[in-house]
Formats: C-alpha cells, sequence, structure tokens
C-alpha cells in the first residue's frame, strides 16, 4: 500500500468514533477470491484442534480446497488425535501461509468426523490415494464448516487494520459480507 493510502487509514481510525469501521474495505466477492488464491498457493494448511485437556494442537494436513461455501475436507487415519480431539470438542482452525506472496489465510469453523464411503468418494482428492490403501478402513474425512475466513494479503490489496492489525474478514455460510473490525 503506498504511503499515502497507509497515512489516511491511520487518520481514519485516529479520528473515527468509537464503534465506526473503517472505509477501506475489500467487496467481499474479492476478499473470497483472494482468499482462495491464498489457499492454492500455500498447499498445505496448519489444522488446529483442542486435545482433551484443553491445550490446542496443531498439525501440518494436505487438505482439499475449500468448497463454495467454505467445507474443507481433510483425510486422516481413522486412529489419530485429530479425530478424537474434533469428536470431543468440534471447534477447530486451519491457517494458510503463503510465503510468495507474504500473505494467509485463517478458517475458523466447527469440524465433524465422515466415515461412510459415499461421502469420501464424494470428497476424495486423489493426492491422498498413495496413503491409504483401502479407503473403506485406513481412512476417515473430517469436514471444517467454515464460520469465519480471514485474509490479510497486502500485495493483492487486504490489508489488516493499520493500527489494531485485525484482519478483514467474512462468513461464508451467512450471505458474505467484508467486516473491518472497530476500534
Amino acid at each position: 500500500m503506498d504511503v499515502l493510502r497507509r497515512f489516511c487509514l491511520v487518520l481514519a481510525v485516529a479520528f473515527a468514533p468509537v464503534g465506526a469501521s473503517l472505509s477501506a474495505q475489500t467487496a467481499p466477492a474479492r476478499l473470497d477470491s483472494v482468499a482462495r488464491r491464498i489457499v492454492a498457493a500455500a498447499r498445505y494448511a496448519t489444522f488446529i484442534t483442542v486435545d482433551g485437556a484443553g491445550q490446542p494442537q496443531a498439525r501440518t494436513v494436505d487438505a482439499a480446497a475449500p468448497d463454495s461455501v467454505w467445507n474443507v475436507w481433510i483425510a486422516t487415519n481413522p486412529r489419530t488425535r485429530k479425530v478424537r480431539d474434533v469428536e470431543q470438542r468440534s471447534r477447530v482452525a486451519l491457517h494458510y501461509f503463503d510465503t510468495t506472496s507474504q500473505s494467509y489465510v485463517a478458517v475458523t469453523g466447527r469440524a465433524r468426523v465422515v466415515r461412510d464411503r459415499q461421502s469420501k468418494d464424494a470428497h476424495w482428492n486423489p493426492a491422498w490415494t498413495p496413503f491409504y490403501k483401502n479407503r473403506d478402513t485406513d481412512v476417515v474425512l473430517i469436514v471444517v464448516q467454515a464460520t469465519k475466513v480471514e485474509v490479510v494479503s497486502p500485495g493483492m490489496g487486504v490489508d489488516n487494520d493499520p493500527v489494531t492489525w485485525l484482519p478483514q474478514s467474512f462468513a461464508p455460510r451467512s450471505s458474505p459480507t467484508t467486516r473491518r473490525p472497530s476500534r
């Protein structure tokens, strides 16, 4: 972002009434498009769950691309910690970081474990095939149903709040609206 634009945003925040939002918002469709580009470029995601002791657990996953409402499918061994974590506590997060563009997408939502063969076939990513010899017994899917998608990509014109650093976000399950957190 050029210096003058950043300065204007800083002034807008400094003099905005409490509760007012910034005017430099990205259109929802563009925010969604930028988020999908970052996810594709990142290739892998960090999947964060909460374990039985209430501690966050992070691991790298090879997630399928999000669908039109930001459902994200992940294949895993049915005996992993992440399956147990999701079955106990459904609130999760996915984090994608593209090193080339220095951009990120953070997805929060609810997850559930999917075991039926029909769903596995419908949402299968061919990249997973070498890791699972028997799709009936060796794999389950976890679907993350996004409730919020946060995006930061200065190179693609999606900046966070210059004062609070809060990212722009949208809720894909409802009519997507871009939101800048208020001061």
